[in-house]
């Protein structure tokens, strides 16, 4: 993805539930393997069965914790979450976990996602008197869980979900169990593991083989799964729908490549969208070469497809894209050269398709053709395997308002010749599901298709900066 500025990733949370084991140090090594899903916080909650222990901070989880931290972290039962900001500024407050008290009662919560109707369980509980520290939809989700009543955690859980409208998968610590939930559309994903001491939910496999649990299934839609000494307990959803609205997003670009989701293994669909857009998009080409890191599995497909060679002839630097230290004017002027060298004796007199998954605002893409030109290319075909993304998303992705999307206001050809490619093609929403195989029906693909899963209120559509003569066609299903 050449625009630093998004889509962002969704955030990830991590649970787990093992007496006996260190579970805050497990914890901070499944969160290290969902870092890619947030970078701008990382937190862990813990319980004892008496007391709960938070430690939350700004910047990567290699940062965010200290051996005393984690010391600190006592208990058999933890919940973590790494964060991007969605609704809420990026702020110490708006990390989380989120650990609410009413009563003699708390739970914390770790929240993937966003509730289109986040504004209205706000001004609620506000006028309820609630104490509400931060401008999160999450810290309103926990209250709202907290509030409701019902004979058991999941009766309460089920009447909040009633309440709540839009995206959440959410790990939910209470004293002495571990709760994993999933929204009744099933928008981003959630999954449940076994090690030989206890359970583990997760967003994605890659946490589960990281701390070597085993994969047991994925938490489906509209489901809550209770974990606790008595073992595991789920609760299907009560009314099941025949379509669910899974985020294309997860399988083009947001899930690391080495998860699996709804049975299918995200390297290999990849790689099936790289030969579909060859076979829609062919070139005369010399090389395939990747944006990497994230084009590199449909780069190899469209290597694979065409017979074309593949070659890396883009090195990202991997520890300049998320600073605090911010770049003088000359270095900004560089743009994309402080996150990617060219190799010009790989790409000397050649003629180079570029694979990327996305094209978002443009403002980097000529930049990246300019930089492979300059360094020798001589042609430069632009493949990008998704469809041309024109609406934006507010079920937990920054995906920019639509007045700044390109794909909004130019046409394929217009993108083309405004990032200076010799030619240009994305991937069809055909195309795309041919290569995810699994029923259309099944996924969210509002940002390509402007159909939200969920009706979304004027007011948020405004707030993105849609026009006001677009909202009539902004479709619900």
């Amino acid at each position: 993805m050449t625009d630093g500025g998004g889509p962002r990733e969704a955030c990830g949370v991590f649970g787990i539930y093992a007496p006996g084991e260190d579970v805050a140090r497990l914890t901070f090594f499944g969160l290290y393997a969902l870092q890619h899903r947030g970078q701008e916080s990382a937190g862990i909650a813990t319980s004892d069965g008496r007391s709960f222990f938070l430690s939350r901070r700004m910047g990567l989880v290699s940062s965010a914790f200290t051996e005393e931290d984690l010391r600190r972290l006592q208990g058999f039962v933890a919940i973590g979450h790494t964060r991007y900001s969605t609704t809420g500024s990026s702020i110490p407050v708006n990390a989380g976990p989120f650990l609410v008290r009413w009563g003699d009662e708390a739970i914390a919560v770790s929240h993937n996602g966003n509730l289109v109707n986040g504004d209205d369980l706000r001004r609620e509980l506000l006028e309820a008197g609630i104490p509400l520290e931060s401008t999160t939809d999450t810290e309103a989700l926990a209250w709202t869980i907290l509030r409701s009543t019902g004979r058991d955690w999941a009766e309460r859980i089920r009447t909040a979900m009633a309440r709540m409208v839009g995206a959440y998968s959410l790990a939910i610590l209470t004293q002495d169990a571990l709760i994993g939930v999933r929204d009744p559309l099933g928008i981003r994903p959630l999954c449940l593991g076994r090690l030989d001491t206890g359970w583990v939910i997760a967003s994605e496999t890659c946490a589960l083989a990281t701390i070597g649990a085993e994969f047991v299934r994925e938490i489906e839609p509209g489901e809550i799964v209770v974990i606790d000494r008595e073992g595991v307990a789920a609760y299907p959803d009560p009314v099941p729908r025949p379509e669910h609205a899974m985020c294309v997003f997860e399988f083009i670009y947001f899930a690391r490549p080495d998860s699996a989701i709804m049975g299918q293994r995200l390297h290999v669909v990849r790689q099936r969208m790289g030969a579909e857009l060859w076979r829609e998009h062919p070139a005369d080409a010399d090389l395939i070469v990747p944006l990497p890191d994230s084009a590199v599995p449909a780069a190899i497909g469209y290597s694979l497809a065409s017979g074309i060679p593949y070659a890396e002839a883009l090195i990202k630097n991997r520890y300049i894209g998320r600073t605090f230290i911010q770049p003088d004017q000359r270095l900004r002027e560089q743009g994309v050269k402080l996150k990617f060298n060219a190799l010009p004796e790989v790409l000397e007199g050649k003629r180079v398709v570029l694979v990327d998954d996305t094209i978002v605002r443009g403002t980097t893409s000529r930049p990246i053709v300019e930089l492979l030109r300059q360094n020798g290319a001589r042609e430069v075909h632009m493949r990008v395997h998704s469809p041309p993304i024109r609406w934006p998303c507010y079920l937990g992705v920054d995906m920019a308002t639509r007045d700044e999307l390109i794909a909004a206001r130019l046409s394929v050809e217009e993108i083309g010749r405004a990032i200076g490619a010799d030619s240009i093609g994305y991937l069809s929403l055909d195309g795309l599901f041919r290569a995810i195989g699994l029923p259309r029906q099944r996924f969210c693909a509002a940002c390509l298709t402007g159909r939200y899963p969920v009706p979304v209120p004027p007011e948020r559509l405004l707030r993105r900066g849609s026009r006001v003569q677009e909202l009539a066609s902004v479709r619900s299903s």
